[in-house]
């Protein structure tokens, strides 16, 4: 049976909602968008979750990579669901709707965002950019990795570009990185990867 997407949900009635299909949706202003990534986009984020995860292992980080979680923004009628997303094992104890609906409302337990920018790049660069800078997540990364945000945002000519924002002061700092230029992490500064590493998903 085919389940109807409702038009306009506050974030507890997407929860209750949300189908256990197999199918990931977000909630943007109200509105259930269902996520269909393609196949490059699940090869690196597989890719990076297991760079990622070897880091957090080896150097004995209180971290973790869940398989899917929702951030609850303070913006209305909104719940992102993160391409890839590192959390704070120390700040689940805090989070009341971690144990039943893997929710986070805190900032202070989501270490690292990542996104893989694709069609709705301009939700990438804009509300969400200013939606976890608000929430207080430290790290944002944005993986353009075909090169598809305007030229204001990434450069000319457009290329391949991680943006990764860090939080000083309650604002976000921007770094960018190309070609093989080593992407510097505040979180995780151990992580050896390049940014073409990172786009041809290889060691």
């Amino acid at each position: 049976m085919v389940q109807a997407i409702p038009e306009l949900l506050d974030f507890d009635e997407f929860i209750a909602w949300h189908p256990d299909d197999g199918r990931i949706f977000e909630l943007i202003l109200g509105v259930p968008q269902e996520l269909n990534p393609t196949g490059p986009h699940e090869k690196l984020a597989g890719f990076l979750t297991y760079r990622l995860n070897d880091c957090i292992y080896l150097n004995h980080k209180p971290y973790f990579i869940p398989r899917t979680a929702t951030l609850k923004p303070y913006r209305d009628k909104t719940g992102y669901k993160p391409d890839i997303v590192v959390l704070d094992d120390r700040e689940m104890p805090n989070e009341p709707r971690w144990e039943k609906a893997s929710t986070i409302l805190n900032g202070r337990s989501t270490p690292l965002v990542i996104e893989f920018a694709s069609t709705n790049w301009r939700d990438d660069y804009g509300m969400k950019l200013t939606d976890y800078e608000l929430m207080g997540v430290l790290e944002y990364w944005i993986v353009d990795y075909r090169g598809l945000a305007a030229a204001r945002l990434i450069g000319s000519p457009k290329q391949p570009t991680i943006s990764v924002y860090y939080l000083v002061d309650g604002e976000y700092q921007l770094s960018q990185f190309r070609y093989s230029e080593r992407v510097v992490s505040h979180i995780l500064p151990e992580l050896e990867l390049t940014a073409e590493q990172i786009f041809q998903g290889i060691v």
